[in-house]
Protein backbone atom coordinates (compact mmCIF):
# COMPACT_ATOMS: atom_id res chain seq x y z
CA UNK A 1 0.00 0.00 0.00
CA UNK A 2 1.53 3.29 -0.85
CA UNK A 3 1.82 6.22 1.79
CA UNK A 4 -0.92 7.95 0.26
CA UNK A 5 -3.34 5.25 0.45
CA UNK A 6 -2.16 4.59 4.03
CA UNK A 7 -2.98 7.97 5.10
CA UNK A 8 -6.53 7.88 3.50
CA UNK A 9 -7.38 5.18 5.29
CA UNK A 10 -6.52 6.73 8.58
CA UNK A 11 -8.67 10.08 7.37
CA UNK A 12 -11.80 7.09 7.41
CA UNK A 13 -10.86 5.68 10.62
CA UNK A 14 -10.79 9.52 12.44
CA UNK A 15 -14.39 10.21 10.51
CA UNK A 16 -15.44 13.39 9.59
CA UNK A 17 -14.53 15.62 13.01
CA UNK A 18 -15.35 18.89 10.63
CA UNK A 19 -18.99 17.51 10.81
CA UNK A 20 -18.60 17.36 14.57
CA UNK A 21 -16.57 20.98 15.08
CA UNK A 22 -19.13 23.22 12.60
CA UNK A 23 -22.59 22.96 13.64
CA UNK A 24 -25.58 22.69 11.14
CA UNK A 25 -28.65 25.35 10.71
CA UNK A 26 -30.60 23.51 13.54
CA UNK A 27 -27.70 22.92 15.70
CA UNK A 28 -26.31 26.64 15.22
CA UNK A 29 -30.19 28.01 15.65
CA UNK A 30 -30.55 25.95 19.56
CA UNK A 31 -27.23 27.24 20.55
CA UNK A 32 -28.05 30.76 20.05
CA UNK A 33 -31.70 30.75 21.87
CA UNK A 34 -29.81 28.94 24.75
CA UNK A 35 -27.24 32.19 24.79
CA UNK A 36 -29.95 34.18 24.29
CA UNK A 37 -32.45 32.51 27.31
CA UNK A 38 -28.95 32.62 29.46
CA UNK A 39 -27.78 36.59 28.51
CA UNK A 40 -31.71 37.33 29.09
CA UNK A 41 -31.47 35.82 32.57
CA UNK A 42 -28.46 37.62 32.88
CA UNK A 43 -29.58 40.53 32.33
CA UNK A 44 -33.09 40.61 34.29
CA UNK A 45 -31.24 40.21 37.45
CA UNK A 46 -28.60 42.51 36.66
CA UNK A 47 -30.73 45.40 36.34
CA UNK A 48 -32.72 44.74 39.35
CA UNK A 49 -29.85 42.55 41.33
CA UNK A 50 -26.67 43.23 43.10
CA UNK A 51 -23.40 44.66 41.93
CA UNK A 52 -21.87 42.56 44.62
CA UNK A 53 -22.08 38.50 44.79
CA UNK A 54 -20.74 36.83 47.93
CA UNK A 55 -17.91 34.74 47.39
CA UNK A 56 -15.90 31.96 49.28
CA UNK A 57 -13.60 32.86 51.75
CA UNK A 58 -9.87 31.22 51.84
CA UNK A 59 -8.86 29.65 49.02
CA UNK A 60 -11.13 27.38 46.69
CA UNK A 61 -9.22 24.50 44.61
CA UNK A 62 -9.65 24.25 40.60
CA UNK A 63 -13.52 23.27 40.00
CA UNK A 64 -13.28 23.25 36.30
CA UNK A 65 -12.45 20.13 33.93
CA UNK A 66 -12.06 18.80 30.20
CA UNK A 67 -13.44 15.47 29.21
CA UNK A 68 -12.89 13.76 26.08
CA UNK A 69 -16.59 13.54 24.88
CA UNK A 70 -18.67 16.54 24.17
CA UNK A 71 -20.80 17.82 27.03
CA UNK A 72 -24.18 19.67 25.79
CA UNK A 73 -24.48 23.25 26.12
CA UNK A 74 -27.03 23.83 28.86
CA UNK A 75 -24.55 21.82 31.22
CA UNK A 76 -21.77 24.41 29.95
CA UNK A 77 -24.05 27.31 30.89
CA UNK A 78 -24.84 25.96 34.44
CA UNK A 79 -20.80 26.21 34.88
CA UNK A 80 -21.20 29.93 34.14
CA UNK A 81 -23.88 30.38 36.41
CA UNK A 82 -22.53 28.32 38.94
CA UNK A 83 -19.17 29.13 39.14
CA UNK A 84 -18.09 32.56 36.67
CA UNK A 85 -20.84 35.20 36.35
CA UNK A 86 -22.48 35.13 39.78
CA UNK A 87 -19.37 35.49 42.10
CA UNK A 88 -17.84 38.85 43.35
CA UNK A 89 -18.25 42.25 41.44
CA UNK A 90 -20.70 42.09 39.07
CA UNK A 91 -19.05 45.20 36.23
CA UNK A 92 -22.57 44.76 34.15
CA UNK A 93 -24.50 46.31 37.52
CA UNK A 94 -25.78 50.12 37.36
CA UNK A 95 -24.23 49.44 40.69
CA UNK A 96 -20.60 49.04 39.91
CA UNK A 97 -19.24 52.42 41.41
CA UNK A 98 -15.68 51.30 42.23
CA UNK A 99 -12.76 51.57 40.65
CA UNK A 100 -13.23 53.00 37.44
CA UNK A 101 -16.40 51.10 35.74
CA UNK A 102 -16.22 49.54 32.30
CA UNK A 103 -19.03 49.67 29.58
CA UNK A 104 -21.09 46.59 28.00
CA UNK A 105 -23.31 47.84 25.61
CA UNK A 106 -25.58 44.82 24.46
CA UNK A 107 -25.15 46.42 21.03
CA UNK A 108 -21.22 45.57 21.17
CA UNK A 109 -21.95 41.65 21.84
CA UNK A 110 -23.73 41.52 18.39
CA UNK A 111 -20.30 42.59 16.49
CA UNK A 112 -18.31 40.06 19.03
CA UNK A 113 -20.46 37.64 17.80
CA UNK A 114 -20.13 38.46 14.21
CA UNK A 115 -16.16 39.07 14.69
CA UNK A 116 -16.17 35.75 16.31
CA UNK A 117 -18.24 33.63 13.86
CA UNK A 118 -16.58 34.99 10.36
CA UNK A 119 -13.08 35.24 12.64
CA UNK A 120 -11.86 38.33 10.30
CA UNK A 121 -7.90 38.51 11.02
CA UNK A 122 -7.71 42.66 11.54
CA UNK A 123 -4.17 42.85 11.33
CA UNK A 124 -2.99 42.69 8.22
CA UNK A 125 -5.36 44.89 5.24
CA UNK A 126 -3.91 42.17 2.70
CA UNK A 127 -5.80 39.74 4.81
CA UNK A 128 -9.25 41.60 5.38
CA UNK A 129 -9.28 45.26 3.77
CA UNK A 130 -12.68 46.03 5.00
CA UNK A 131 -11.86 45.02 8.94
CA UNK A 132 -8.27 47.38 8.72
CA UNK A 133 -10.51 50.31 7.03
CA UNK A 134 -13.06 49.89 9.48
CA UNK A 135 -10.29 50.03 12.13
CA UNK A 136 -8.42 52.59 10.82
CA UNK A 137 -12.06 55.20 10.50
CA UNK A 138 -12.69 54.54 14.11
CA UNK A 139 -9.15 55.87 15.18
CA UNK A 140 -8.62 58.63 13.00
CA UNK A 141 -12.47 59.26 14.21
CA UNK A 142 -10.68 59.30 17.93
CA UNK A 143 -7.92 61.40 16.37
CA UNK A 144 -10.35 63.93 15.30
CA UNK A 145 -12.50 63.84 18.82
CA UNK A 146 -8.88 65.58 20.37
CA UNK A 147 -7.96 67.58 17.66
CA UNK A 148 -5.17 65.47 16.24
CA UNK A 149 -3.86 67.12 12.93
CA UNK A 150 -4.42 64.82 9.61
CA UNK A 151 -0.74 62.98 10.63
CA UNK A 152 -1.97 61.04 13.33
CA UNK A 153 -2.78 57.71 13.84
CA UNK A 154 -2.86 54.90 16.09
CA UNK A 155 -4.70 51.40 16.96
CA UNK A 156 -7.27 49.60 18.74
CA UNK A 157 -5.51 47.85 21.99
CA UNK A 158 -7.30 45.07 24.70
CA UNK A 159 -6.35 48.33 26.87
CA UNK A 160 -4.70 51.31 28.48
CA UNK A 161 -2.15 48.80 29.61
CA UNK A 162 -1.23 47.87 25.95
CA UNK A 163 -1.95 51.09 24.67
CA UNK A 164 0.44 52.77 26.85
CA UNK A 165 3.27 50.96 26.15
CA UNK A 166 2.78 51.37 22.31
CA UNK A 167 3.17 54.87 22.93
CA UNK A 168 5.97 54.71 25.38
CA UNK A 169 7.81 52.46 22.98
CA UNK A 170 7.45 54.66 20.49
CA UNK A 171 8.32 57.94 22.75
CA UNK A 172 11.49 55.81 23.55
CA UNK A 173 12.81 54.70 20.26
CA UNK A 174 11.58 58.45 18.89
CA UNK A 175 14.02 59.94 21.42
CA UNK A 176 16.79 58.65 19.45
CA UNK A 177 18.80 57.97 22.54
CA UNK A 178 20.48 54.25 22.68
CA UNK A 179 20.01 52.07 25.52
CA UNK A 180 23.20 53.11 27.23
CA UNK A 181 21.84 56.78 27.75
CA UNK A 182 18.12 55.55 29.22
CA UNK A 183 19.40 55.96 32.88
CA UNK A 184 20.07 59.07 32.24
CA UNK A 185 16.29 59.87 30.58
CA UNK A 186 14.28 61.69 33.17
CA UNK A 187 10.32 60.91 33.13
CA UNK A 188 7.76 63.33 34.84
CA UNK A 189 4.58 62.28 36.30
CA UNK A 190 2.48 62.67 39.50
CA UNK A 191 2.36 60.77 42.32
CA UNK A 192 -1.38 59.58 41.08
CA UNK A 193 -0.64 58.74 37.46
CA UNK A 194 -1.59 54.81 36.33
CA UNK A 195 0.25 51.73 37.41
CA UNK A 196 -0.33 50.61 33.82
CA UNK A 197 2.55 53.71 33.09
CA UNK A 198 5.18 52.38 35.58
CA UNK A 199 4.69 48.82 33.58
CA UNK A 200 4.78 50.23 29.95
CA UNK A 201 8.48 51.89 31.19
CA UNK A 202 9.91 48.61 33.09
CA UNK A 203 8.78 46.48 29.99
CA UNK A 204 10.16 49.06 27.13
CA UNK A 205 13.52 49.25 28.89
CA UNK A 206 13.18 52.47 30.72
CA UNK A 207 12.30 50.89 34.25
CA UNK A 208 15.94 52.74 35.08
CA UNK A 209 15.86 55.50 33.89
CA UNK A 210 15.02 58.80 36.02
CA UNK A 211 11.50 59.60 37.62
CA UNK A 212 9.91 62.34 39.44
CA UNK A 213 6.98 62.85 40.88
CA UNK A 214 5.97 66.57 40.15
CA UNK A 215 3.97 67.84 42.73
CA UNK A 216 0.04 68.34 42.72
CA UNK A 217 -2.01 71.49 43.62
CA UNK A 218 -5.01 71.18 45.45
CA UNK A 219 -7.35 69.89 43.04
CA UNK A 220 -4.81 67.26 42.16
CA UNK A 221 -3.53 68.69 39.17
CA UNK A 222 0.53 68.67 38.34
CA UNK A 223 1.93 71.78 39.18
CA UNK A 224 3.82 73.62 35.84
CA UNK A 225 5.53 75.90 37.72
CA UNK A 226 7.52 73.26 39.72
CA UNK A 227 8.06 71.15 36.60
CA UNK A 228 9.35 73.47 34.91
CA UNK A 229 12.04 73.67 37.77
CA UNK A 230 12.38 69.86 38.37
CA UNK A 231 13.40 70.45 35.09
CA UNK A 232 15.88 72.69 34.61
CA UNK A 233 17.81 71.21 38.06
CA UNK A 234 17.89 68.16 35.87
CA UNK A 235 19.42 70.12 32.63
CA UNK A 236 21.92 70.89 35.13
CA UNK A 237 22.97 67.90 35.96
CA UNK A 238 23.95 66.97 32.90
CA UNK A 239 20.55 65.06 32.46
CA UNK A 240 18.23 64.23 29.56
CA UNK A 241 14.64 65.56 29.78
CA UNK A 242 12.82 63.43 28.32
CA UNK A 243 9.04 62.53 28.66
CA UNK A 244 5.83 63.97 30.18
CA UNK A 245 3.01 62.12 31.97
CA UNK A 246 0.15 64.20 32.18
CA UNK A 247 -3.55 63.21 33.15
CA UNK A 248 -6.90 63.79 31.45
CA UNK A 249 -8.62 62.29 34.61
CA UNK A 250 -6.94 60.08 37.27
CA UNK A 251 -8.26 57.21 38.71
CA UNK A 252 -7.91 58.24 42.13
CA UNK A 253 -9.52 61.81 41.56
CA UNK A 254 -10.57 62.32 38.20
CA UNK A 255 -8.02 65.22 38.15
CA UNK A 256 -7.10 66.82 35.18
CA UNK A 257 -4.30 68.49 34.70
CA UNK A 258 -3.14 71.76 33.12
CA UNK A 259 -2.93 70.25 29.80
CA UNK A 260 -2.13 73.64 27.72
CA UNK A 261 0.68 74.70 29.92
CA UNK A 262 1.99 71.74 30.33
CA UNK A 263 1.95 71.39 26.26
CA UNK A 264 4.17 74.32 26.42
CA UNK A 265 6.53 72.89 28.44
CA UNK A 266 7.32 70.15 26.68
CA UNK A 267 7.52 71.82 23.53
CA UNK A 268 9.60 74.42 24.95
CA UNK A 269 12.26 71.52 26.40
CA UNK A 270 11.62 69.07 23.62
CA UNK A 271 9.68 66.58 25.97
CA UNK A 272 7.24 63.73 24.42
CA UNK A 273 4.04 64.94 25.71
CA UNK A 274 1.79 61.76 27.03
CA UNK A 275 -1.49 62.47 27.65
CA UNK A 276 -3.54 59.30 29.55
CA UNK A 277 -6.84 59.93 28.99
CA UNK A 278 -8.00 56.50 29.43
CA UNK A 279 -10.81 57.17 31.64
CA UNK A 280 -11.79 60.87 31.38
CA UNK A 281 -10.98 61.30 26.96
CA UNK A 282 -14.20 60.58 25.68
CA UNK A 283 -16.03 63.20 27.79
CA UNK A 284 -14.29 65.52 25.15
CA UNK A 285 -17.65 64.29 23.51
CA UNK A 286 -19.38 66.99 25.73
CA UNK A 287 -18.97 70.45 24.62
CA UNK A 288 -18.76 72.01 27.85
CA UNK A 289 -15.35 70.08 28.86
CA UNK A 290 -14.19 72.14 26.09
CA UNK A 291 -11.76 74.50 28.53
CA UNK A 292 -11.24 71.43 30.60
CA UNK A 293 -9.31 69.24 28.17
CA UNK A 294 -7.47 72.67 26.02
CA UNK A 295 -4.23 71.28 25.04
CA UNK A 296 -5.18 67.82 24.81
CA UNK A 297 -4.91 68.52 21.00
CA UNK A 298 -0.92 69.32 21.30
CA UNK A 299 -0.06 65.74 22.86
CA UNK A 300 2.17 63.82 20.70
CA UNK A 301 0.31 60.85 21.93
CA UNK A 302 -2.84 59.93 23.72
CA UNK A 303 -4.41 56.78 25.52
CA UNK A 304 -8.16 56.60 25.67
CA UNK A 305 -10.24 53.31 26.69
CA UNK A 306 -13.76 52.87 24.76
CA UNK A 307 -14.80 50.35 27.26
CA UNK A 308 -14.76 53.02 30.18
CA UNK A 309 -16.20 56.37 28.17
CA UNK A 310 -17.76 54.57 25.09
CA UNK A 311 -19.13 52.11 27.41
CA UNK A 312 -18.38 49.08 25.35
CA UNK A 313 -17.09 45.68 26.91
CA UNK A 314 -13.85 45.21 27.98
CA UNK A 315 -10.70 44.43 25.69
CA UNK A 316 -11.32 47.66 24.05
CA UNK A 317 -8.35 50.52 24.42
CA UNK A 318 -6.96 52.71 21.99
CA UNK A 319 -3.87 54.82 21.25
CA UNK A 320 -2.82 57.67 19.10
CA UNK A 321 0.10 59.32 18.17
CA UNK A 322 0.48 62.87 16.62
CA UNK A 323 2.88 61.44 13.86
CA UNK A 324 1.88 57.91 12.61
CA UNK A 325 5.64 57.44 11.21
CA UNK A 326 6.82 56.75 15.36
CA UNK A 327 4.38 53.90 15.67
CA UNK A 328 5.71 52.36 12.55
CA UNK A 329 9.32 53.09 13.79
CA UNK A 330 8.71 51.24 16.32
CA UNK A 331 6.59 47.98 15.39
CA UNK A 332 7.00 47.75 11.63
CA UNK A 333 8.75 44.53 10.72
CA UNK A 334 8.40 42.01 7.73
CA UNK A 335 8.30 37.88 7.33
CA UNK A 336 9.57 36.07 4.59
CA UNK A 337 5.87 33.88 5.18
CA UNK A 338 4.00 37.24 5.11
CA UNK A 339 5.77 38.72 2.04
CA UNK A 340 2.24 38.41 -0.13
CA UNK A 341 0.97 40.69 2.69
CA UNK A 342 3.71 43.47 2.01
CA UNK A 343 2.67 44.12 -1.90
CA UNK A 344 0.82 47.52 -1.01
CA UNK A 345 3.70 49.06 1.09
CA UNK A 346 1.37 52.32 1.28
CA UNK A 347 -1.28 50.25 3.26
CA UNK A 348 -1.00 50.83 6.82
CA UNK A 349 -2.24 47.83 8.53
CA UNK A 350 -2.06 47.25 12.68
CA UNK A 351 -0.20 44.57 12.97
CA UNK A 352 2.48 47.26 12.11
CA UNK A 353 1.42 49.81 14.66
CA UNK A 354 1.45 47.96 18.20
CA UNK A 355 2.93 44.08 19.42
CA UNK A 356 0.46 42.45 18.29
CA UNK A 357 -0.04 40.29 15.15
CA UNK A 358 -2.50 37.90 15.80
CA UNK A 359 -5.55 40.31 17.15
CA UNK A 360 -9.30 40.20 17.80
CA UNK A 361 -11.24 42.32 15.46
CA UNK A 362 -12.29 45.03 17.85
CA UNK A 363 -13.05 47.50 15.62
CA UNK A 364 -16.72 45.41 15.30
CA UNK A 365 -18.21 45.54 18.65
CA UNK A 366 -17.25 49.56 18.61
CA UNK A 367 -18.92 50.29 15.42
CA UNK A 368 -21.93 48.09 15.98
CA UNK A 369 -22.70 49.85 19.84
CA UNK A 370 -21.90 53.41 18.32
CA UNK A 371 -24.10 52.30 15.30
CA UNK A 372 -26.99 51.48 16.65
CA UNK A 373 -27.09 53.79 19.81
CA UNK A 374 -26.17 56.93 17.91
CA UNK A 375 -23.70 59.60 19.04
CA UNK A 376 -26.32 61.15 20.42
CA UNK A 377 -27.20 58.36 23.35
CA UNK A 378 -23.82 58.30 24.07
CA UNK A 379 -23.10 62.06 24.85
CA UNK A 380 -26.61 61.85 27.24
CA UNK A 381 -24.81 58.67 29.01
CA UNK A 382 -21.89 61.01 29.82
CA UNK A 383 -23.59 63.94 30.94
CA UNK A 384 -25.75 61.80 33.03
CA UNK A 385 -23.14 60.57 34.73
CA UNK A 386 -21.34 64.27 35.17
CA UNK A 387 -24.88 65.13 36.75
CA UNK A 388 -25.02 61.58 38.91
CA UNK A 389 -21.86 62.17 40.44
CA UNK A 390 -22.18 66.07 41.42
CA UNK A 391 -26.07 65.18 43.09
CA UNK A 392 -23.58 62.55 44.88
CA UNK A 393 -21.53 65.25 45.97
CA UNK A 394 -23.75 67.31 47.34
CA UNK A 395 -25.80 64.43 49.00
CA UNK A 396 -22.60 63.13 51.05
CA UNK A 397 -21.64 66.72 52.38
CA UNK A 398 -25.40 67.01 53.61
CA UNK A 399 -24.89 63.49 55.31
CA UNK A 400 -22.05 64.85 57.16
CA UNK A 401 -19.19 63.34 55.12
CA UNK A 402 -16.40 64.82 54.12
CA UNK A 403 -15.15 65.10 50.56
CA UNK A 404 -11.90 65.67 49.44
CA UNK A 405 -12.77 67.86 46.13
CA UNK A 406 -15.63 69.04 43.89
CA UNK A 407 -15.59 66.37 41.14
CA UNK A 408 -13.43 67.42 37.99
CA UNK A 409 -15.49 64.75 36.26
CA UNK A 410 -17.35 61.72 37.32
CA UNK A 411 -15.34 60.24 40.50
CA UNK A 412 -16.22 61.49 44.18
CA UNK A 413 -13.97 60.76 47.11
CA UNK A 414 -15.00 60.97 50.82
CA UNK A 415 -14.88 59.47 54.28
CA UNK A 416 -16.73 59.82 57.25
CA UNK A 417 -14.42 61.89 59.48
CA UNK A 418 -14.27 59.82 62.20
CA UNK A 419 -11.38 60.26 65.23
CA UNK A 420 -8.39 60.76 63.67
CA UNK A 421 -6.24 57.68 64.83
CA UNK A 422 -9.67 55.51 63.78
CA UNK A 423 -10.20 57.34 60.33
CA UNK A 424 -8.70 55.19 58.09
CA UNK A 425 -9.93 51.74 59.93
CA UNK A 426 -13.43 53.19 60.31
CA UNK A 427 -13.35 54.10 56.66
CA UNK A 428 -12.11 50.62 55.45
CA UNK A 429 -14.79 48.89 57.98
CA UNK A 430 -17.42 51.08 55.84
CA UNK A 431 -16.41 50.25 52.50
CA UNK A 432 -16.43 46.52 53.68
CA UNK A 433 -20.22 46.55 54.87
CA UNK A 434 -21.46 48.53 51.87
CA UNK A 435 -20.05 45.24 50.11
CA UNK A 436 -21.62 42.74 52.39
CA UNK A 437 -24.88 44.76 51.67
CA UNK A 438 -24.16 43.83 47.53
CA UNK A 439 -26.54 46.38 46.39
CA UNK A 440 -23.64 49.05 45.18
CA UNK A 441 -19.67 48.34 45.06
CA UNK A 442 -17.58 51.31 46.13
CA UNK A 443 -13.77 51.09 46.15
CA UNK A 444 -11.08 53.10 48.28
CA UNK A 445 -8.08 54.45 48.12
CA UNK A 446 -4.93 56.19 49.77
CA UNK A 447 -4.51 59.85 49.02
CA UNK A 448 -1.98 61.66 51.37
CA UNK A 449 -1.28 58.43 53.13
CA UNK A 450 -5.09 58.09 54.63
CA UNK A 451 -7.92 56.02 53.36
CA UNK A 452 -10.55 57.84 51.49
CA UNK A 453 -14.18 56.05 49.46
CA UNK A 454 -14.47 56.51 45.88
CA UNK A 455 -17.37 56.64 43.83
CA UNK A 456 -16.84 56.77 40.64
CA UNK A 457 -20.27 56.90 38.20
CA UNK A 458 -19.57 55.48 34.67
CA UNK A 459 -21.50 52.67 34.02
CA UNK A 460 -24.14 52.97 31.37
CA UNK A 461 -26.62 51.64 33.78
CA UNK A 462 -26.31 54.23 35.99
CA UNK A 463 -29.14 55.94 37.39
CA UNK A 464 -30.06 58.41 40.24
CA UNK A 465 -32.13 55.54 42.00
CA UNK A 466 -28.23 53.58 42.27
CA UNK A 467 -26.96 56.82 44.08
CA UNK A 468 -30.02 57.26 46.55
CA UNK A 469 -29.56 53.34 47.10
CA UNK A 470 -25.51 53.87 48.00
CA UNK A 471 -26.54 57.23 50.11
CA UNK A 472 -29.04 54.75 51.71
CA UNK A 473 -27.04 52.38 52.58
CA UNK A 474 -23.74 54.43 53.40
CA UNK A 475 -26.20 56.37 56.29
CA UNK A 476 -27.07 52.34 57.73
CA UNK A 477 -24.03 51.24 58.03
CA UNK A 478 -22.63 54.57 59.15
CA UNK A 479 -25.38 54.85 61.72
CA UNK A 480 -25.12 50.97 62.67
CA UNK A 481 -21.51 51.28 63.39
CA UNK A 482 -21.73 54.93 65.57
CA UNK A 483 -24.54 52.63 67.59
CA UNK A 484 -22.39 49.62 68.29
CA UNK A 485 -18.85 51.72 68.86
Amino acid sequence: MEIKDEIVAALKILGDPVAEADPGPERWSSWIREVEAYSQTFLDLTRKGPAWWPTESGHVGPSFHLQEDAVPLAAIMEECRSRIDFRGLNPASGGHLGYIPGGGMPAAALGDLLAAVTNRYAGIHFANPGAVELEHFLVHWVADLFGLPSSAGGTLTSGGSIASLVAITAARDASGEPPSRWMDMVIYGTAHQHHCLDKALRIAGLGFSKRRDVPMDEGFRMRPDVLVAMIQEDMAEGLHPFLLLASAGTTDTGAVDPLHALADIAHAYGLWFHVDAAYGGFFRLLPEFDPVFAGLERADSIVADPHKGLFLPYGTGAVVVREIKHLLHSHAYEAAYMQDAYRDPETLSPADLSPELTRHFRGLRMYFSMKMNGLSVIRRLLKQKILLARWFYHAIREAGFETLMEPALSVVVFRWPARDEEVDQWNARLVDRVREDGRVFLSSTRIGGRVWIRLAVLSFRTTLEHLEATMEVLKRQRDLALSTH
